[in-house]
């Protein structure tokens, strides 16, 4: 993620900007400039750096002569437009700690983000988004639902065998809820997820990410298979695991990827039925995924972003390396950006850290080597940004 401070000035045009030199005028909405927030807009370099692109206030307003919700950033200092991003139903956006958002945007192949000067900006913009996305995913539901136009229902009737499996059906069709989640309704929640559009994966994302128990109940099921040999129901929460990861959902990924449930994650990724042997992902983590801690880090925070960072690396290069999409690994990528941004910028500030540090190279007890080893560790973590 790009840093909150210290970030580098001087910046090449925005990917998103309709031009330099444009003033305060036709996208602003005098009832919400006092909304503004101060923020710095950052872009993801090739080399997977994060770019300042500047300082300003962003607000959510309508383009003038469209209905068109837009995200705008106006320079602090010569109200030039920063940015200009059409919000989308999409799920591309991120909400990283309390003052940062990021996305990807997919047509023009740019990781852009915002670094807030205050959480409480953050959280406004961030709830104003949410609410917009989910009434444009509204719109396209109802949409949906209106059904085909008179001129397709031959070929909808001629679907057949696919029609008449109703618990599908009806899944696709209004998208209100998935079957219970049980081991024999497994095989119904996969096919609905391997067979729906793309605007029907991201109600299904939507529905998994909001149910609190989806994942308990996916790791218990994992664990009663487990112990009883199951391998038939060991391979279908592989599959079924595996489409979820493939939905590219930032919620769904907060909940998968976090310390509640990465290694029961990891665990069901050892049950690929395309590989006869069971595979030991855990315990290779567990005897090989030390953390080197040269100098202590006190802060927990900053630990389970350094052993996520280790985990997701671990899935995306090794577990599913064939398997991701361009998209979902892009997303694991800028989560990995993100906690390294974070834990650098956290030991940055840590006076602690710091203090150990000059501490150990200070002391006459401790050999050269000794010595060289902390400074090597710190700055192979700061080289990956500055």
């Amino acid at each position: 993620m790009p840093p909150t401070r210290g970030a580098r000035a001087g910046s090449p045009a925005m990917g998103e900007k309709p031009g330099r030199g444009r003033k305060d005028g036709a996208w602003q909405g005098k009832a919400l400039r006092t909304t503004m927030k101060r923020v710095k807009v950052y872009r993801l370099e090739d080399n997977g750096k994060w770019d300042d692109q500047g300082t300003g206030h962003v607000t959510i307003d309508y383009i003038e002569g469209s209905r068109e919700l837009v995200l705008a950033v106006v320079d602090e200092e010569d109200n030039d437009t920063l940015l200009l991003h059409n919000i989308t139903p999409d799920d591309i956006y991120r909400k990283q700690e309390e003052t940062i958002i990021s996305w990807r945007d997919p047509e023009k192949a740019l990781e852009l983000a915002l670094s807030f000067q205050e959480a409480e900006g953050c959280s406004y913009i961030w709830e104003n988004m949410c609410n917009i996305r989910e009434d444009l995913q509204s719109k396209i539901l109802r949409s949906h639902v209106a059904g085909p136009k008179p001129a397709l229902k031959s070929l909808v009737a001629s679907r057949g065998s696919f029609l008449h499996d109703k618990s599908l059906s009806s899944v696709n069709a209004e998208l209100k809820e998935l079957p219970p989640l049980e081991l024999s309704s497994l095989s119904v929640i996969l096919k609905t997820i391997l067979q729906c559009g793309m605007k029907e994966k991201m109600r299904v994302a939507d529905l998994i990410s909001k149910d609190r128990d989806f994942f308990p109940k996916i790791v218990n099921l994992f664990k009663t298979c487990k112990d009883i040999g199951d391998m038939d129901g060991l391979h279908i929460i592989f599959r079924l695991v595996k489409a979820i990861i493939l939905l590219n959902s930032s919620a769904i990924f907060d909940k998968i990827l976090s310390d509640d449930f990465i290694l029961d994650i990891i665990g069901v990724l050892e049950y690929d039925p395309e590989v006869h042997i069971v595979q030991s992902h855990r315990a290779f983590l567990k005897d090989h995924a030390v953390l080197k801690k040269a100098i202590p880090i006190k802060n927990d925070s900053v630990v389970s972003k350094i052993h996520q960072t280790y985990r997701i690396h671990y899935i995306k290069d090794v577990i599913l390396l064939k398997v991701l999409d361009d998209a979902t690994l892009k997303s694991l990528n800028t989560i990995i950006h993100a906690n390294n941004a974070f834990v650098v910028s956290f030991l940055k500030e840590d006076p602690y850290f710091i203090q150990d540090l000059f501490e150990k190279m200070r002391s006459s007890n401790i050999s050269a080597g000794s010595k060289s080893e902390p400074v090597k560790l710190v700055f192979d973590d700061i080289a990956r940004f500055f």
